[in-house]
């Protein structure tokens, strides 16, 4: 056990190897011994009880209004309807990928005045309903009015039936090579959990109650700051 922290212990001082590549390399060599033991080769894995480092918890990083901008202006520009539906489900609700590929037509009700939808499949088989901004509103009426015919009730469908999970990956794709900005569906989700605290004074139940998390600490990790807003802060002190 002591060669084991000694190992870890010159990783992270004398190779300066960052907390995340240590905790790796001793994940790996934890997981080696336990395949010894069950190859009765000994009795007892020694990096069972050593700890891993320690990290300082940061918020999950998501888009700021200026990208934000860029993307949904390019989508605007390629006239791509159903993309700026996806993504400003995804902006305005903070919908996992899940919940954008199961959505049927019954789970939107969209009037000009209010729109609610139905997320009928979330993590752990949850259901939550949750409201629709008029920017999603709107760009979710302009998409079914020329969504093609299809027999699949999903809301999001193409050529050859309903979206799937690859699909709305694709075009995260798609847009990151054309805006310059690496996209992925959880990105959106974390840019909307940011945004909604930001312009409503740090309501973490509403927030909570939106994204479909059980627990108030889960959605407390968006008030934490990222390394960029630690380091802009940082740069503000002046002695």
């Amino acid at each position: 056990m002591r060669d084991i922290t000694d190992f870890k212990d010159n990783l992270r001082r004398e190779h300066g190897q960052a907390v995340a590549t240590v905790n790796r390399a001793l994940v790996t060599v934890r997981r080696f011994f336990a395949w010894l033991v069950e190859q009765s080769h000994l009795q007892a894995n020694p990096a069972r009880k050593v700890k891993e480092l320690k990290r300082m918890a940061l918020a999950p990083k998501g888009l700021d209004r200026s990208q934000v901008r860029r993307l949904l202006r390019e989508v605007e520009l390629r006239e791509d309807v159903r993309a700026v539906a996806i993504f400003s489900v995804m902006l305005y609700t903070g919908a996992r990928v899940s919940d954008v590929v199961n959505l049927e037509m019954a789970d939107l009700l969209l009037t000009e005045r209010t729109g609610t939808v139905v997320f009928r499949f979330g993590k752990g088989s949850k259901q939550r309903s949750v409201p629709l901004p008029l920017p999603a509103r709107r760009a979710l009426l302009v998409y079914l009015e020329s969504r093609p015919p299809s027999q699949s009730q999903k809301v999001f469908v193409g050529e050859r039936g309903a979206l799937r999970d690859r699909g709305v990956r694709a075009l995260c794709d798609k847009y990151s090579a054309l805006i310059g900005v690496k996209l992925h569906p959880h990105l959106f989700r974390h840019t909307m959990a940011h945004q909604f605290l930001s312009d409503n004074g740090n309501d973490l139940v509403s927030l909570s109650q939106l994204l479909g998390h059980e627990s108030l600490n889960t959605t407390a990790r968006y008030t934490k700051r990222s390394e960029q807003q630690l380091a802009e802060a940082s740069e503000r002190l002046n002695y």
